[in-house]
């Protein structure tokens, strides 16, 4: 027969004290000494207890959940911000409760109802383009702190934590000019997406500062998978070889593109007089980058730290529930290596 788990009444018995002392002890609340706490816990270690949080949480109305809701897990950009969310919560005794969502507003309510359910403490998410609002209005009702880590910013009465994405377009595409770049692309990324709307608009903008030409037929989509990239670069360059540099919307992107460049002829690097070499420069630094031939350039916004960041205002929402939106911009830099 299998060893009956030990209760919170065995601990108490080990430990000499009563129950309510060792509640008080695992909650961190009450006046009790340090030698008291020492040894409840050895107690706890003694017996191997496992507190049920939950049935703790349902007790006190508290939870230690936050739930994070992300498009896709897959995405480096969101693997980071994870990492940095869990790191900083776990401090603070939260736990993190994933989802993942894909781009419909169906899936993202369906993971939105399920999290709420489960009584999270407070929710931060990448809402999808469609239905936004509802969304929202659903995290209202159920009067959850909420916070928006999206790569663009959705809504201004919510709180936002992430990049600018204008700025690190406009930091991009200036960079590349003042190599002497005069024929820009802009690479990947879907029509239907606000980051890259907000990316291009800093691209032209600068463009257009410097009084440079942008044409709608060197700004293409494509998939982020580094095959379709690689055919379009590959397309982009031998229709217009002019092009001297590419601003790729995706890590992926860049790296297809590096592929791409190669396949229609043409060399990678900074100096675009000598040999006519094009540069390469993406958004959202990866591991890869550095071990590619030649080694990739990007804008990145530490998405480590975004998470950081997202994790220390969601908990400051839950003490003070009444506190104004905040927009939290982790500014980017340019990380120049080979190609651009």
């Amino acid at each position: 027969m299998s060893t009956p788990k030990p209760k919170i009444t065995d601990v108490a018995k080990h430990a000499g004290v009563s129950v309510s002392t060792v509640s008080l002890a695992l909650s961190g609340k009450g006046r009790i000494s340090e030698a008291t706490i020492i040894k409840v816990n050895q107690a706890i270690e003694a017996l191997g207890y496992v507190r049920n949080t939950a049935a703790a949480n349902l007790r006190s109305n508290t939870s230690n959940l936050i739930g994070l809701i992300v498009k896709d897990i897959t995405d480096p950009f969101y693997m980071k911000i994870t990492s940095g969310l869990s790191e900083q919560l776990e401090k603070q005794g939260y736990m993190l409760f994933l989802a993942q969502s894909g781009h419909t507003k169906d899936k993202q309510i369906q993971c939105l109802k399920s999290m709420l359910q489960q009584g999270v403490a407070g929710l931060i998410l990448c809402p999808s383009r469609d239905g936004t609002q509802s969304i929202f209005d659903m995290i209202h009702q159920a009067e959850v702190p909420v916070i928006s880590i999206a790569r663009a910013e959705i809504n201004a009465n919510i709180d936002y934590v992430g990049p600018d994405n204008t700025h690190a377009a406009t930091l991009a595409t200036k960079h590349l000019i003042e190599q002497g770049h005069r024929h820009i692309a802009y690479l990947g990324g879907s029509g239907e997406s606000l980051t890259r709307a907000e990316r291009i608009g800093g691209y032209c903008a600068t463009l257009m500062q410097y009084g440079l030409p942008f044409k709608n037929e060197w700004i293409v989509e494509c998939d982020k998978n580094q095959q379709s990239a690689a055919k379009a670069a590959q397309h982009l360059l031998s229709k217009y070889p002019k092009i001297t540099a590419i601003l790729c919307h995706h890590s992926s992107t860049t790296i297809g593109a590096l592929y791409g460049t190669k396949a229609a002829g043409k060399t990678i690097g900074k100096d675009n007089y000598i040999g006519q070499e094009v540069a390469l420069l993406g958004f959202d630094d990866v591991p890869e980058a550095e071990l590619t031939s030649p080694t990739l350039s990007f804008v990145n916004t530490p998405p480590r730290q975004i998470g950081q960041q997202a994790a220390i205002q969601i908990l400051r929402k839950i003490q003070q529930p009444h506190l104004p939106p905040q927009r939290i911009i982790v500014p980017a830099n340019i990380i120049t290596r080979e190609s651009a």
